[in-house]
């Protein structure tokens, strides 16, 4: 395999880990477990990220890291809208809070808002994804 095939690989298994805690954020928010909801949210957003990342030669240890590299990288560069660096910053707050904060609360809606606003961060991440590879 070359590194080029390893690199495409890891960037494939990052976007199945970012689905796979979208669909992880749906069930807890069904069960009204919000805070770990907020959680697969974010992780989903910061998989999809790390994919997109990866895929441009970037990889980084830290969350703080890809945070930067996001709005570095991709915001600043015109490859995203503005609009999509602060929805990522919104949730990783959110993540922050529901993580670190002890009593920590969030409303349903909240959380449902955060939860449609992830799912199209991580399309973005898929289409910018899609337009790397042609």
């Amino acid at each position: 395999m070359t590194r080029d095939e390893a690199r495409q690989s890891i960037v494939s298994y990052w976007t199945r880990k970012a689905d796979t805690a979208l669909a992880s954020a749906r069930s807890e928010l069904a069960a009204g477990r919000l805070d770990f909801a907020v959680n697969r949210i974010y992780y989903a957003c910061f998989y999809a990220a790390s994919a997109v990342l990866l895929g441009a030669g970037q990889k980084f240890v830290k969350h703080s890291g890809v945070r930067g590299a996001l709005h570095q990288s991709l915001v600043k560069s015109g490859k995203i809208s503005a609009a999509w660096g602060k929805v990522y910053d919104r949730i990783f707050e959110g993540r922050q809070s529901a993580d670190y904060l002890e009593l920590a609360e969030f409303e349903r809606d909240q959380v449902a808002e955060m939860l449609r606003e992830a799912e199209g961060f991580v399309s973005e991440m898929k289409r910018l994804q899609s337009a790397d590879t042609r």
